[in-house]
């Protein structure tokens, strides 16, 4: 009898248990993906829901359906996958939900993106959780691309190397801005800026770009340059131009393929003084990745609040062999907090990570850390740093972890590096940045400062990972690079 009674009321929690009814329209293709259901508060009559960069702002739930035929309705159950919470756990209340359906498994990266299947929003006025039927039959459009500007051009090159190691062709996309004297047929050479975007933008930040820089380069106010930006997307997430086991040889692929084609299609000075480097955040750590692993292929970086440039800080977590250290705790017994807003701690990294893993396995800020730094696993993916429940890191991958360890590269490497390095980094980093960044930064710069490097690193005060560039960092980096050209040509 206890056992018939047991099962009655596990039967009646699986009745309870929020559910949801998601129909595909009957003149959609067929299709598969990874289906969210998104959970608002409130009845706001809004037109879609998103996620928010806060987590718990948002509920949401995934499931993964390999084949969905049109007219097909499908049960959701948004309790087996779910952040901040199973939907079982919300209050009764006034709640909007959507459907979306994830078709290419970009979500992690770019949250509803083209091609994303979505419902109308539907509220229900004090839910207790009772079914919840929704329709998909709205298609995504693209968002609207920049449109072409004279003076900037996009470059598409197939890669041999990354080709051969994908098995399938792979193209290096980058928006060329030229000077405004180019296009008069002069003779003249140009020195170049490569320039790399942070996690979530591309390359077509230059079509945006591309007239404030011809106009200042025509004011005077920014040297006669070509600036390249540089794609560095990819469906893992940001591959920071670093040959990586997971996501093939990019710094290979960048150094000896596609600039010695623009080399080749334009007229720039092809040596390593007249190549320069800035970017921001994770593009800020790929351009500073570049000039220690090149040091002889470019003339100077100009990284702004880097990616985490020590890994004994690596946003908070000691992720060296020697460390015993889990990602989710600190050593006095508190969260890690991954994120800081006005110098307030807002975020943990165990909040931001479980909303990424609920978004999707591939393609998140943390999981893509995973696709370039990681071996690879028994099942062709990287292995994890940390466990994604318990924080615990793996061993075995910080081992690994090593080789992209930017400061440790440079410490054990001083007697090469040092002499090929000197006048070429300028890092700047606010003291008050997002993301900590700051920490691994000084770590850093600690050292080069112990080698006489004083003038390579920058920590602006009261400044964070959004506002750095407020004050026309932008501008003064551009005559920095001006400067370390001039000097180089007289010394010739």
């Amino acid at each position: 009898m206890r056992f018939l009674a047991l099962l009655v009321l596990l039967a009646s929690a699986m009745e309870a248990a929020p559910k949801f009814r998601i129909t595909l329209s009957p003149t959609a293709a067929p299709t598969s993906g990874r289906m969210f259901v998104l959970m608002a508060k409130g009845l706001q009559q809004r037109k879609r829901i998103t996620t928010s960069f806060t987590p718990g702002e948002t509920w949401f739930a995934a499931m993964e359906f390999a084949h969905i035929a049109p007219g097909q309705t499908i049960t959701f159950d948004p309790d087996l996958k779910a952040y901040p919470k199973p939907f079982s756990e919300a209050s009764t209340g006034d709640w909007e939900f959507m459907a979306l359906l994830d078709q290419d498994h970009s979500f992690p990266s770019n949250s509803q993106d083209a091609g994303d299947i979505y419902s109308n929003v539907v509220g229900v006025k004090d839910w207790k959780g009772e079914t919840v039927e929704l329709l998909l039959d709205k298609v995504t459009e693209p968002r609207p691309v920049p449109k072409d500007v004279e003076g900037a051009e996009l470059v598409e090159f197939t890669s041999p190397s990354l080709s051969a190691f994908w098995g399938r062709p792979i193209v290096m996309q980058a928006i060329v801005v030229l000077p405004p004297g180019y296009e008069k047929g002069s003779k003249k050479r140009y020195p170049v800026c490569y320039r790399v975007h942070g996690f979530g933008g591309d390359h077509r930040a230059g079509l945006r770009q591309a007239k404030a820089i011809r106009t200042e380069i025509s004011e005077g106010k920014r040297m006669e340059m070509v600036h390249v930006f540089l794609n560095a997307s990819f469906p893992s997430g940001h591959h920071v131009f670093a040959d990586s086991v997971n996501n093939g040889p990019w710094g290979q692929a960048l150094t000896t393929e596609l600039i010695p084609y623009l080399e080749k299609k334009y007229r720039v000075v092809s040596n390593a003084s007249a190549r320069f480097l800035t970017g921001h955040s994770s593009g800020g750590w790929s351009t500073l990745w570049l000039q220690v692993a090149y040091p002889d292929f470019f003339g100077g970086t100009w990284p702004t609040a880097p990616d985490p440039v020590d890994f004994r800080s690596f946003t908070g977590i000691d992720a060296t062999p020697q460390s015993k250290r889990t990602a989710y705790i600190m050593p006095d017994g508190k969260p890690n907090y991954l994120v800081r807003m006005k110098g307030v701690d807002t975020i943990t990294m165990e909040d931001f990570v479980k909303q990424e893993e609920v978004a999707g396995p591939v393609g998140g800020q943390i999981a893509s850390f995973d696709w370039v730094f990681s071996p690879k696993g028994p099942d062709g993916r990287p292995l994890q740093l940390f466990n994604r429940e318990t924080g615990v890191q793996n061993p075995e991958v910080m081992e690994y972890w090593k080789r992209y360890d930017i400061r440790r590269i440079v410490e054990e490497n001083w007697s090469r590096l040092g002499p090929k390095l000197r006048g070429k980094i300028r890092l700047v980093v606010g003291e008050q940045d997002t993301f900590h960044l700051e920490q691994a930064a000084k770590l850093l710069c600690n050292f080069l400062a112990s080698k006489g490097r004083e003038d390579a690193c920058e920590f602006v005060p009261g400044r964070d990972h959004m506002d750095l560039y407020s004050d026309g960092l932008g501008l003064r980096i551009d005559r920095e690079m001006k400067k370390q050209y001039e000097s180089v040509r007289k010394k010739r």
